[in-house]
């Protein structure tokens, strides 16, 4: 288990820190960014828990709102795992590739293919995709959306250097924007809450000056 009894030590104070393995690198280091990035998208992860568990689960007459419950006890258990894993992940990143120490628990094959099976069983229940999606929605919706792309994000930093990456550790992540996108339709569905869908240039409504006009004329 971890023990940490000072967070400030001054190490860092111009402007370096150090890898697992005791190495001492710069904070605008590659490595080091992706390790950032990894963080940023466990604290969106928490967002989203957040949103979630402020869905109001009763009606007001005091009965149950079984679909808004539903959504409750899944997010708190995929996205709950999800913030562990991103830990395991982000100890990883944070070490030279040929320097993870044995003990140091990874990302495996059994953790990237749960992705996929997950994702399976959501789009079981989603009607099929004919546009492309807005980001956009309530509260929960549009911070899943945001973790989708920071988690992208994570993915091209780690490309960019895949040569001091495990493979398995990029498919993890490569599945896991993927995941938190079927995830974030997923939840929308069972909110009954409508995808803004993309309307291509020269299907869309022009003359919002028009629209302010108007409803200005009518106050």
């Amino acid at each position: 288990m971890v023990r940490i009894t000072k967070v400030h030590t001054g190490g860092g104070d111009a402007g370096e820190t150090s890898l697992v393995d005791g190495s001492r690198v710069d904070k605008s280091d590659a490595r080091i960014e992706i390790v950032g990035t990894c963080d940023e998208v466990n604290a969106l992860l928490g967002l989203v828990l957040m949103e979630t568990n402020r869905l109001p689960d009763t009606h007001s007459d005091g009965g149950a709102r079984i679909t808004v419950r539903r959504v409750k006890d899944v997010c708190s258990a995929a996205l709950g795992r999800l913030q562990s894993e991103l830990f395991d992940l982000g100890a990883e990143l944070a070490c030279p590739l040929d320097q993870i120490p044995e003990y140091m628990q990874l990302v495996d094959q059994e953790d990237s293919d749960r992705l996929c099976e997950e994702m399976d069983a959501w789009n079981e229940e989603l009607e099929p995709l004919e546009s492309f999606i807005l980001p956009t929605g309530s509260g929960p919706i549009a911070a899943m959306h945001i973790a989708r792309t920071v988690t992208r994000r994570l993915e091209r930093g780690m490309v960019a250097i895949k040569d001091e990456m495990r493979p398995l550790a990029l498919q993890y992540v490569n599945r896991l924007s993927d995941w938190i996108f079927v995830l974030t339709r997923w939840t929308s569905a069972r909110l009954g809450e409508d995808e803004t869908l993309w309307t291509p240039k020269g299907k869309r409504e022009a003359g919002i000056a028009d629209m302010t006009r108007k409803q200005n004329a009518n106050r």
